[in-house]
């Protein structure tokens, strides 16, 4: 029968599921199981030739077997976290145990799978699993976006900003900055402008986001 196609589609986006097991078979049949559900996948016999493919610029996951030659994959899974490669991991085995399978998802793991697994368990994982890498992308692009414009944004009309989000009025802030009011009423509409906030309160979580501005 053929696998039904995880709920949320994960096409649009460019995404693709990556999966690393020393087994041909299992390798061939899981390629066979994400293509007829229309996911886009590349598999690899080991996690050094997964470690030699170019990065994906789109949402992506990986399917991981426990039980590899060499380093075993809990601990390729920990070389990527002590690396900050954020890829979400779904773990397959069939030598899987409860420890075995709490030290994964203490460590980030998406889930964790005993051979013979359902089909769509595994689809419904990769699926969760791309999405949440979709989401933190877009969190990640939007906080760049942020930093790009606060960049832009001259040494007086950061000043203003970070006066001005404090709660200070623009004849505290003019008086502490030995301006007018009326220019630190340009300024904070640069500002404003600048960082493409809608609105003042806007403009406070902006700074928020930011951090220390």
């Amino acid at each position: 029968m053929k696998a039904s196609p995880p709920s949320s589609e994960p096409r649009s986006h460019g995404s693709i599921v990556f999966v690393v097991d020393d087994d041909a078979s299992i390798r061939q049949a899981l390629s066979n199981l994400f293509r007829s559900a229309g996911i886009a996948v590349e598999t690899f016999a080991s996690t050094a030739e997964f470690l030699l493919h170019p990065k994906s610029d789109g949402a992506r996951c990986l399917v991981l077997d426990v039980r590899l030659q060499g380093a075993s994959g809990l601990e390729f899974q920990r070389q990527l976290v002590d690396a900050h490669v954020n890829i979400p991991i779904i773990f397959i085995t069939g030598h899987g145990d409860i420890e075995m399978s709490v030290k994964a998802m203490k460590a980030g793991a998406v889930d964790f799978l005993a051979k013979p697994f359902r089909e769509q368990d595994l689809l419904d994982a990769v699926s969760a699993a791309l999405q949440t890498d979709i989401k933190r992308r877009e969190v990640e692009q939007l906080s760049c976006d942020l930093q790009a414009h606060y960049q832009t944004l001259t040494a007086r009309e950061k000043e203003v900003m970070a006066l001005a989000v404090k709660g200070l009025m623009n004849k505290q802030i003019a008086g502490q900055m030995n301006l007018s009011e009326v220019t630190v009423k340009i300024h904070r509409g640069h500002a404003m402008k600048k960082m493409h906030a809608k609105s003042f309160a806007d403009l406070v979580r902006m700074a928020e986001a930011l951090g220390d501005v």
